[in-house]
């Protein structure tokens, strides 16, 4: 094949990761049999988009639309850390107005620990990938997962490939990835559905309460959705134990 139906791509960073095993290098030639976005063309080679952060082709930047041509040399390169989805770029030109995240059940225990932050964290563990990017589209979530094949559909915008395998060092992941930082809404959200709790009399709920806790305790929170009951007992105090550890500094 005749040099005008290649193009040579270069992988910078950890995109490496998302090759496949008979493509070890950095440094692809790829053949054009036919037309396609750089977007596309990434994506057969591994690499799902939202991991990608700048798109060079012939020094110039790209984005995701561009329609790559014989000869052309595309340089690709990871998101480097902080990455803030509420700034423009030209891959992403529309920035998010707050980060709201969805979670796949392949890191589902992380979802708890993301609401007891205080970050609006969507998941159930039912959620199909179809569910998953139409609720990031919809309501404008960042991906959190472990599943290429759901990061490079085309309704997720932003999303991140989560590498570590335990739930702590996942958030930790997340946080140094987007660059967030303490202090946080410590329990401010529902473990259980993600909803705002709101502050309750502790006279409204005293009959749901264990005698213990009703001699101990004088401030109550409740999730007006599914009315669980939080407050500052033993449980919150070993889960606050738990966060400080796992992101490294006080809140």
């Amino acid at each position: 094949m005749k040099d005008a139906m290649w193009c040579t791509l270069y992988f910078k960073g950890g995109l490496n990761y998302f090759l496949a095993n008979d493509k070890p290098s950095n440094r692809i030639r790829y053949p054009l049999k036919r037309r396609a976005s750089v977007k596309d063309l990434i994506e057969s080679l591994g690499p799902p988009h939202t991991e990608i952060g700048e798109i060079r082709a012939n020094s110039c930047q790209v984005d995701f639309d561009f329609i790559v041509s014989g000869g052309d040399v595309l340089v690709v390169k990871p998101n480097v850390p902080p990455v803030d989805p509420c700034r423009s770029t030209i891959l992403r030109p529309e920035p998010l107005a707050a980060l709201r995240f969805v979670v796949d059940v392949n890191v589902g225990k992380m979802a708890m620990l993301m609401r007891s932050l205080g970050f609006d964290t969507a998941y159930h563990w039912t959620w199909r990938d179809k569910k998953i990017a139409a609720l990031a589209h919809e309501e404008s979530r960042i991906v959190l997962s472990k599943d290429i094949g759901l990061l490079k559909r085309k309704k997720v915008t932003w999303g991140l490939f989560v590498r570590a395998a335990e739930p702590d060092a996942q958030l930790r992941e997340v946080l140094n990835f987007f660059g967030l930082h303490p202090p946080f809404d410590l329990f401010s959200r529902c473990l259980r559905c993600n909803s705002l709790l709101r502050k309750v009399d502790k006279q409204a709920i005293i009959h749901r309460l264990e005698p213990k806790t009703r001699k101990y305790f004088q401030e109550f929170s409740i999730c007006p959705d599914c009315r669980r009951i939080y407050w500052a007992g033993s449980h919150q105090e070993k889960l606050l134990r738990r966060i400080e550890a796992a992101v490294g500094g006080e809140n």
